[in-house]
């Protein structure tokens, strides 16, 4: 081999490598552009996702599914709303502490002298609460998904009903008895719809009950023997200068919250 042509093929080995090395950086700059553009257009469809089901009719497709989701927020608001006000939206005979306007439960403006209880059924006060809290949200709801399907050619026929907020073990439940039928190829029919919260309010109101009981038999509570017996139970008692106690109680698990006022025997 001459000389010459020794030279011209190392010329060409490295000009052949210098062209791999380019085309391998021409490839991962690709590689990453596609990455780039792939996050870029998941972020997009994360955000427009909600205004993509509005607008493509998505999220009225299952009527049931469709008031669930309609109703939440309302409800979850509603829920811890009646929680840190002692069990009333608006409380009439409170007062205030860390901005809530905390309910008496069980009071006497007398100082040594049992209080008297406020709310005999409380349970069913807050079921009432709720459910009054978020009747015009339910109705505001079923009109919507009344027009959403109207648009899109359905027959839409309702029959309201009543409505139902239950506070059950472990859970809260509002309970629609309205009939539905949606008409156009075929027919289908609802005959109720209903929204399950899962929060223990039922448990907690039952322990303020308890409490509310010991104030008025003895003017006070002892809050070691509930979370004694109730381990996941946290209870703290803030006695105000009035004689005012306020009662916290706190699921250590779930983190939700049941507060009240009393003032018995005070001096």
């Amino acid at each position: 081999m001459k000389s010459g042509e020794g030279k011209l093929g190392k010329k060409d080995a490295v000009a052949s490598t210098i062209f791999l090395k380019k085309n391998r950086r021409g490839q991962v700059t690709i590689f990453i552009i596609i990455a780039i553009m792939i996050v870029a257009l998941g972020l997009l469809v994360y955000f427009m996702y909600p205004k993509l089901k509005t607008t493509l009719g998505i999220g009225t497709k299952d009527p049931v599914g469709y008031i669930q989701s309609c109703v939440e927020d309302d409800i979850k608001e509603a829920t811890e709303t009646v929680s840190l006000q002692g069990g009333s939206i608006s409380p009439e005979h409170y007062i205030l502490y860390d901005d809530a306007k905390v309910e008496y439960l069980c009071y006497t403006n007398e100082y040594y002298k049992l209080c008297t209880v406020q709310q005999a059924m409380l349970k069913q006060h807050i079921e009432s609460e709720i459910k009054n809290k978020i009747n015009q949200k339910v109705d505001s709801c079923f009109n919507s998904l009344k027009e959403d399907y109207e648009k899109r050619g359905y027959n839409f026929q309702l029959k309201t009903g009543t409505k139902k907020v239950e506070l059950l073990p472990k859970r809260v439940i509002a309970t629609f008895d309205y009939s539905l039928t949606l008409t156009k190829e075929n027919t289908e029919k609802y005959t109720s719809f209903n929204f399950i919260l899962d929060n223990n309010l039922y448990e907690l109101v039952a322990i303020a009950e308890s409490i509310v009981e010991s104030e008025t038999l003895q003017g006070d509570a002892e809050t070691t023997l509930y979370m004694a017996y109730y381990p996941d139970l946290k209870v703290e008692k803030k006695i105000k200068e009035d004689g005012t106690k306020i009662y916290i109680l706190t699921d250590r698990n779930k983190g939700n919250k049941f507060q009240f006022a009393s003032r018995s025997n005070a001096f």
